[in-house]
């Protein structure tokens, strides 16, 4: 694996070029005399509830990683749909948008594209209760299973799951749980599974004492989880800017990775409230570096895109009986890579 430490000193230098930023031993921001030039203003929208899940972009705020490369950033919360239209719009700069979300949303003409991936491993899983037997995809045949809707990733990673199992949710008995309770449905035996995400309803279902089983898609069909987009015309207008943020966001990253309880505090100087179980935080903080991580960002550092992976992606979602990609669409128009760090 790729050391915290080596991907931050990159990233850094990134950051350093892009925005004339430096930092101390300490890893804060440097008391260097500060750009006579305006910051260049980003709104940057996360998803839709403030979470330690986002304890990146809080850390490189508090630390003025941001600031230092010439930046005023505006962190706003918006649901993934919406996240995806506004980009599109230039109305958002860049997002944490998931790369499900940006296949169909290109095919459909919205110009966007995918620059840097924070979630390198699929979040969206099946989950279940040890003790239900449920081991493999094959093993869901049958079964009960809770879902919040049939769209989006989670829809998507399950027919990956299932497809590789030859089933289909005929094969199942799908419960609808809109208001995503489909994680307290599994804890209360209401059905045997349920999709979710690895650093939430699991996490949840192992602290009330029940072990949890944990279905994941990575090997069977990589779909890309989310990871910053940007509006097209924004990246040509923006540029430069958007490739400070992001290696300010990435050495954030880094820094979480190598020691996750500076993200919790950042997380909670933001959200006061999630204080209250620091404990929670952590245990979903760790879930979630976890995701940060494959072996393409141990190979090429974190945000690194694998674009063999996207391809497989692109054809598995354009193959779908109902699938919700409008037209064949190519990786250069979904990726642009050339922001990213060195690795």
């Amino acid at each position: 694996m790729v050391g915290p430490r080596r991907i931050a000193l990159c990233i850094l230098a990134v950051v350093a070029m892009a925005g004339g930023a430096a930092c101390q031993q300490t890893g804060t921001a440097s008391s260097s005399a500060p750009s006579t030039s305006a910051p260049t203003p980003l709104v940057v929208g996360l998803g839709f509830i403030p979470s330690v899940q986002f304890a990146q972009f809080y850390l490189a705020e508090e630390r003025g990683y941001y600031r230092a490369a010439g930046l005023a950033v505006e962190l706003q919360n918006r649901i993934d749909p919406e996240l995806i239209t506004l980009l599109g719009q230039g109305a958002i700069d860049i997002g944490n948008g998931d790369g499900t979300s940006v296949i169909p949303a290109v095919s459909q003409g919205i110009p966007v594209r995918y620059v840097a991936t924070v979630y390198a491993r699929f979040p969206s899983v099946v989950f279940a209760k040890a003790s239900s037997g449920i081991a493999t995809p094959a093993d869901l045949a049958g079964r009960s299973l809770g879902i919040p809707g049939r769209f989006g990733g989670s829809w998507i990673m399950l027919q990956a799951l299932l497809a590789s199992a030859g089933l289909d949710p005929d094969d199942l008995t799908i419960r609808d749980y809109p208001d995503f309770g489909q994680g307290v449905a599994v804890a209360q035996d209401q059905v045997e599974a349920a999709t979710g995400f690895i650093n939430n309803e699991p996490i949840q279902l192992e602290r009330s004492g029940d072990p949890a089983t944990i279905l994941r898609v990575d090997e069977i069909t990589p779909l890309p989880g989310p990871g910053l987009v940007v509006g097209t015309a924004t990246l040509e207008s923006k540029r430069e800017p958007i490739r400070a943020f992001i290696a300010a966001t990435l050495r954030a990253m880094a820094e979480i990775a190598a020691d996750p309880d500076i993200g919790v505090e950042a997380t909670v100087a933001r959200v006061p409230d999630l204080g209250q179980d620091r404990a929670l935080q952590r245990a979903i903080l760790d879930a979630t570096i976890q995701t940060w991580q494959s072996p393409i960002t141990d190979a090429n550092g974190l945000g690194a895109i694998d674009r063999a992976a996207w391809q497989e992606s692109v054809d598995f979602m354009a193959g779908l009986p109902d699938s919700v990609v409008a037209r064949p669409v190519t990786l250069d128009e979904l990726l642009d890579d050339s922001l990213l760090p060195p690795p």
